[in-house]
């Protein structure tokens, strides 16, 4: 047995289900490549969904929490620390917003934006009490808390875990129509991925993000745009809604601004919606702790260099370029969707499922991931080659051809 097969075995035997990881067992790691426990070394073609942007083990971000490390790592809420007004103001500006309320997870922030959307609700826009309607979008993915599921149609994600929450309403994405059909005087909200990730990489129609920043406005409706996957440089900008000149009411947070060293997420809003919250009635322990602070300033300093959105904008072009040419010899790619360093590539069943695929691939020396059917998601760390890149899709394409 090997030592990963060991590694496997002791794993599976005393842990719950929770993914279905493939049989890798990375031991370390440094930017887009990973090395597992029996010295084989495989490209990075996930990133951690988007948690890992800048890389495995990013020098600038490893000194800044070994510097943090030194100091003070927790002191809870309780008490300020010396990281947490800088983290929250450049936060904030790097938003165009006033606010920031910081939490740990990316599902802790979705669960933060509902509870922030009905508080405003009830505090500024009147809707009557007990009553507040959050629109959500089918076939999203915002976390996995019970509250979130209840708002889910993934059967896998939401089966017996009921009774489910009410208050939201779903709506086909993409659809306008619908949505502006959904609006009544309850709705307090419309909570969507501007590019949606577990489902595909779906990137909406074009104009489709402008229509719901106009619809909501008209309807005194608050736009919350979950862009923890899709932003912080993943499209080939700071934040998906850029591509179409949206500015959302209220930014949701997380992954990459961690950096992929300790989990960072945050609410960002207006001094209107965050202002809502009176002491006490949200918290968290961890949430905006010193060391996340550190971490954090350290990417939002790298964000604004926009040397991460650049190469994500021209690597990603050329990435979209390659898998075209996959599409367009016919037969094993279907269909290719996605903006910058992230993509969604439908292969032809008849050449396995996504399962399947990842299998092969890491078999090549490459790590993606399925997600439903057929369908493997590709999204490498934006410090990533151009040479490591077309390397990694020259064994997507020996794996088709085969």
């Amino acid at each position: 047995m090997s030592t990963s097969e060991r590694l496997i075995a002791a794993s599976e035997a005393r842990s719950a289900h929770n993914y279905h990881p493939l049989p890798v067992v990375v031991a370390s790691a440094e930017g887009a490549w990973v090395t597992d426990a029996d010295g084989r070394r495989y490209l990075d073609m996930l990133a951690g969904y988007s948690a890992l942007n800048f890389g495995h083990r990013n020098q600038r971000l490893i000194d800044a929490a070994k510097a943090q490390l030194d100091r003070v790592t927790l002191t809870s809420r309780a008490f300020y620390h010396d990281r947490f007004g800088d983290f929250c103001e450049q936060l904030a500006e790097l938003c165009g917003m006033e606010m920031v309320l910081p939490m740990n997870t990316g599902a802790e922030a979705v669960e933060t934006a509902v509870k922030t959307a009905r508080k405003w609700g009830y505090r500024s826009k009147g809707v009557r009490d007990g009553q507040a309607k959050i629109i959500v979008a089918d076939n999203n993915f915002h976390g996995r808390t019970t509250t979130i599921v209840s708002f889910s149609t993934d059967a896998e994600a939401r089966a017996d875990f009921g009774p489910y929450t009410p208050g939201f309403e779903i709506v086909p994405y993409g659809d306008l129509a619908a949505l502006e059909a959904a609006v009544d005087d309850d709705t307090v909200a419309v909570l969507l991925e501007p590019i949606q990730g577990e489902a595909g990489v779906l990137v909406p129609p074009a104009g489709y993000l402008t229509g719901v920043r106009e619809l909501t406005r008209r309807r005194n409706v608050l736009m919350i745009a979950d862009e923890i996957q899709s932003g912080l440089g993943r499209t080939g900008a700071t934040f998906a809604c850029e591509h179409e000149g949206v500015h959302p009411d209220m930014y949701v947070l997380g992954k990459a601004l961690g950096g992929g060293v300790v989990p960072v997420s945050a609410v960002v809003s207006s001094r209107e919606v965050l202002g809502v919250f009176r002491p006490g009635e949200h918290g968290s322990t961890f949430g905006g702790n010193p060391l996340a602070c550190a971490v954090a300033l350290e990417v939002i300093a790298m964000l604004r260099t926009g040397e991460y959105q650049q190469r994500a904008k021209e690597l990603g072009e050329h990435l979209h370029h390659e898998l075209g040419v996959l599409a367009g010899k016919g037969g094993a790619v279907r269909e290719v969707r996605g903006r910058g360093l992230w993509a969604g590539v439908d292969v032809d069943p008849a050449h396995g499922t996504g399962r399947e695929l990842s299998e092969k691939l890491m078999a090549q020396g490459v790590l993606v991931k399925d997600t439903h059917g057929s369908t493997i998601r590709i999204a490498p760390p934006l410090v990533v080659t151009k040479e490591d890149l077309d390397w990694g899709l020259e064994q997507l394409d020996a794996v088709l051809r085969g």
